[in-house]
């Protein structure tokens, strides 16, 4: 598939080209030149480049990731940890395309850090779907912090459960239990704990 035929490139452009808009008022030339750009080293040049805005450098990552080209991956990673929501999305698509083996190990860092669990959504999200082997013992991890009835991060907690059914790990059957009582994750850890089948 050409890259100008990708859903998630297309829906990565119309957004960006609206922030441009908001922000200025007008969408630079540079912008339209970038999203034809397919010459991996002239992208390469554009993400690495001093002083380039963040757009640029969030297409340049995109492009350069659903490539396959392995100097995306800090980028992407960054993208990932992004307060924008939309910005992880698309980061975590172009690192699932990107197939490097350090992704999982970056993914269960970030989600695994207390001090950005606000943000720990995608890399939760992509650690299920990456199915590797840091996926379960991270998502238990974080799960395990989210059972309080109180956490305000519910939704994290919430992915986790989604995620270690998905997965189908064994070892998630204790905190799946645990997540039981739980008034917003209870009814999925009852549908993933099914998923793990009986006990033993």
């Amino acid at each position: 598939m050409e890259i100008s035929e990708d859903p998630e490139f297309c829906s990565m452009i119309d957004r960006l080209r609206d922030e441009i808009e908001n922000a200025s008022g007008e969408v630079p030339e540079a912008f339209t030149e970038l999203t034809k750009l397919t010459d991996a080293e002239e992208l390469h040049r554009v993400l690495t480049a001093p002083g380039q805005p963040l757009w640029a450098r969030e297409i340049a990552a995109y492009s350069l990731g659903v490539a396959g080209d392995p100097r995306a991956f800090e980028a992407l990673v960054l993208l990932l940890n992004h307060r924008d929501p939309e910005r992880c999305v698309t980061a975590a698509h172009a690192l699932v395309r990107l197939g490097d083996p350090r992704t999982a190990r970056a993914a269960a860092a970030l989600a695994t850090n207390e001090l950005r669990v606000a943000y720990a959504l995608l890399p939760v999200r992509l650690l299920a779907e990456l199915r590797a082997p840091e996926s379960a013992p991270a998502l238990i991890a974080v799960l395990g912090r989210r059972l309080g009835p109180d956490d305000p991060h519910w939704r994290v907690g919430l992915a986790c459960v989604e995620g270690l059914g998905a997965l189908g790990d064994p070892r998630a059957r204790a905190v799946l239990e645990e997540a039981l009582p739980h008034p917003r994750l209870g009814t999925a850890a009852a549908r993933s704990l099914h998923l793990l089948g009986p006990a033993g």
